[in-house]
């Protein structure tokens, strides 16, 4: 697999497409070496829905990786997301015993602020300290060996189903490839797309993909709140397909080529035909029609994701603004949209921090999948991951544990 430097490769396993992107670690950073795209199919809002199709598409995308790249692929970072990785924050007090805060009083106060009512059928998977406060004095990042009576802390707790993780482990292994690192979606992309002038000043990243769109928060440097909408891409060209009448493949291709998010950026007199429906004959149709249709559609899903966000969001405090990326924010008019919605600056953003052929991944699309190659190549002394793992729940468990303690 080794070719000069240590060979990495991000694969992005989504709803709409799986894409694999290789890179080689050197001593001036990452250098892209190839890319392989192929349409997706078996997975539903992000989850696996059908492991045999699924793996059918990661082959395909490997191989045309490989092919490109002249390296063979056997080790990959790949990420997860969908509607069942939920956060929310929680708050804890515990009275300090003796002079000064131990470090039994910290993780006592961490354990008070996780004991929340959870539904049977979720696990806390992270409890992530945002800062502690000791005697009304916040904003501290360690007690320990501070003098005291009253603790408190802030911690972010995230839920979610670990067997998702499996399933994804799973297909990856019967495609013939080694796991060396799971990383959260929404946290590669960031990885990817953000600065870190944004991330210090607070930052919104919107990752607008097929099946979800997945929502992440950072603020000097750590990252406060992630959630997600189970809504994306897919339900525009829905929409389109059944407002039209028109095959859903015709109406992707209306979307990509003729979409647009706001009306007023649409001539009125601006026509394109759309293809009928069971050999019906085409028509032709305003683009202010398909604007209307989309315009609706994605003020639902940011408005969606605005409310998520609104319960922690102090929006004067976020002076990096709203950073908008995955395939489906390239439709004209969703940076203007995303600022009408968040009532903040916008930007779209495109893949950073590499070197070689980037311009072959100089897309908001493929945001995760260089996110993911980004994540290998920092983190390359990791276990692989293998479903046939006797303890691979628990060690699944703890690496996700892991993720947020290189953010905080």
């Amino acid at each position: 697999m080794k070719k000069g430097g240590e060979i990495i490769v991000g694969l992005d396993i989504g709803t709409t497409k799986i894409c694999a992107v290789v890179g080689e670690v050197t001593a001036e950073g990452v250098e892209v070496l190839g890319m392989g795209s192929h349409p997706s199919e078996g997975l539903r809002k992000g989850v696996v829905v059908n492991i045999e199709t699924t793996v059918g598409s990661i082959k395909k995308a490997v191989e045309e990786a490989e092919l490109m790249s002249g390296v063979e692929i056997t080790t990959v970072s790949t990420g997860i997301a969908g509607g069942h990785v939920k956060g929310f924050n929680s708050h804890g007090v515990v009275a300090v015993k003796g002079d000064e805060v131990s470090a039994k009083d910290k993780e006592r106060v961490v354990d008070n602020a996780r004991a929340v009512a959870i539904p049977t059928d979720r696990e806390v998977i992270h409890i992530l300290p945002q800062q502690f406060t000791l005697d009304g004095r916040s904003g501290i990042t360690d007690p320990v060996g501070m003098s005291g009576l009253r603790l408190e802390a802030d911690v972010h707790l995230v839920t979610g189903a670990v067997a998702s993780v499996h399933n994804l482990i799973k297909c990856c292994n019967s495609a013939g490839l080694d796991v060396g690192d799971i990383v959260l979606q929404s946290l590669a992309s960031a990885e990817a797309v953000l600065t870190p002038e944004e991330r210090d000043l607070g930052v919104i990243l919107v990752d607008f993909g097929g099946g979800t769109t997945d929502l992440a928060l950072f603020a000097g440097q750590a990252i406060k709140h992630t959630a997600g909408v189970a809504l994306g891409g897919n339900n525009l060209t829905t929409d389109l397909a059944m407002g039209l009448r028109t095959p859903v493949a015709s109406a992707e291709k209306l979307k990509r080529n003729f979409g647009s998010c706001l009306i007023s950026l649409v001539g009125r007199d601006e026509a394109v035909t759309v293809e009928g429906v069971g050999g019906r004959p085409p028509q032709k149709v305003s683009r202010a029609i398909i604007a209307e249709i989309l315009e609706a559609r994605v003020e639902e899903i940011l408005s969606l994701a605005q409310v998520e966000l609104e319960q922690v969001v102090d929006a004067p405090a976020l002076a990096g603004g709203v950073v908008i990326t995955g395939g489906s924010s390239l439709i004209e008019g969703m940076e203007e949209m995303a600022e009408q919605i968040f009532n903040m600056p916008s930007r779209l953003g495109f893949p950073l921090g590499v070197g070689g052929l980037s311009d072959v991944v100089n897309n908001p699309m493929y945001a995760t999948a260089v996110g993911l190659l980004l994540y290998g190549a920092h983190n390359r002394d990791e276990e692989k991951f293998r479903i046939r793992d006797q303890k691979i729940f628990n060690r699944v468990t703890k690496r996700m544990r892991k993720w947020f303690k290189e953010v905080i």
